[in-house]
């Protein structure tokens, strides 16, 4: 081999294996780097799963409390309801125990017309008094007495009065119950304060259910005085 030409390979063979093992190092380092990348976005992918996990578990905690929030409230509503009804129906009976006790025609109610206007649902003004309630609510005898009338056509008093009960008291004065869905007494019978007698309804001339309450000097229609005033001045205030 020529002396030139064997100075020449080994100086090639050097130059040719540096730049292999530059190449191999820029290899590593890019490799590196896409490793160290692809663990960084794996760890914020597992952040954001992280976060998204919490996130989620707080709004179900929050919709689960005003669940139950509104829950509770809802139940103590309905407590509430029925404690008071319970008062008023304990109310309406130790009333009745007393000593010639007057007690309202039915417990829970809203005032509705009230006696003396004039209107075109009446012959003349209104003769009563009218307690706005629900169809089917319990009605009761105001005080002791004597069923005289009892049936459709107001018992006897005319149409308008659908199904009504007069009842004759011991001072002379006698009550009208009018309006009624049902009757649950009879002429001739006698009743005690507070007594049911019939459920509340929309029968004969009535715009809605209610029941309309007259206090009269007779039994027949034309005779009736302010109620809500009577009952007032016999302690059981309207």
């Amino acid at each position: 081999m020529p002396k030139f030409s064997a100075i020449r390979a080994p100086k090639n063979a050097a130059r040719k294996s540096a730049r292999t093992s530059v190449l191999r190092n820029r290899i590593a380092v890019v490799a590196g780097g896409l490793g160290v990348a692809a663990s960084l976005g794996a760890g914020i992918a597992n952040a954001a799963d992280s976060n998204l996990t919490h996130l989620s578990a707080d709004i179900g905690s929050t919709l689960t409390a005003q669940a139950d929030a509104q829950a509770k409230a809802a139940k103590n509503a309905k407590a509430a309801v029925a404690k008071a009804k319970a008062a008023a129906v304990k109310a309406r009976k130790d009333a009745a125990k007393k000593p010639n006790a007057w007690v309202k025609p039915v417990d829970e109610y809203v005032l509705g017309e009230p006696f003396g206007i004039p209107g075109s649902h009446w012959a003349h003004k209104h003769s009563g008094q009218d307690f706005v309630v629900p169809t089917g609510t319990q009605v009761h005898a105001v005080h002791h007495g004597t069923v005289v009338k009892a049936g459709p056509w107001g018992g006897g008093d005319g149409p308008a009065y659908g199904n009504a009960i007069v009842i004759k008291h011991d001072n002379g004065t006698y009550t009208q119950y009018a309006h009624l869905s049902r009757i649950q007494v009879r002429v001739g019978q006698q009743v005690g304060t507070g007594q049911q007698i019939g459920l509340s309804g929309s029968t004969g001339n009535s715009t809605g259910p209610h029941l309309h309450f007259e206090v009269r000097t007779g039994p027949d229609y034309g005779s009736g005085i302010e109620p809500t005033g009577f009952l007032r001045a016999h302690d059981d205030a309207v």
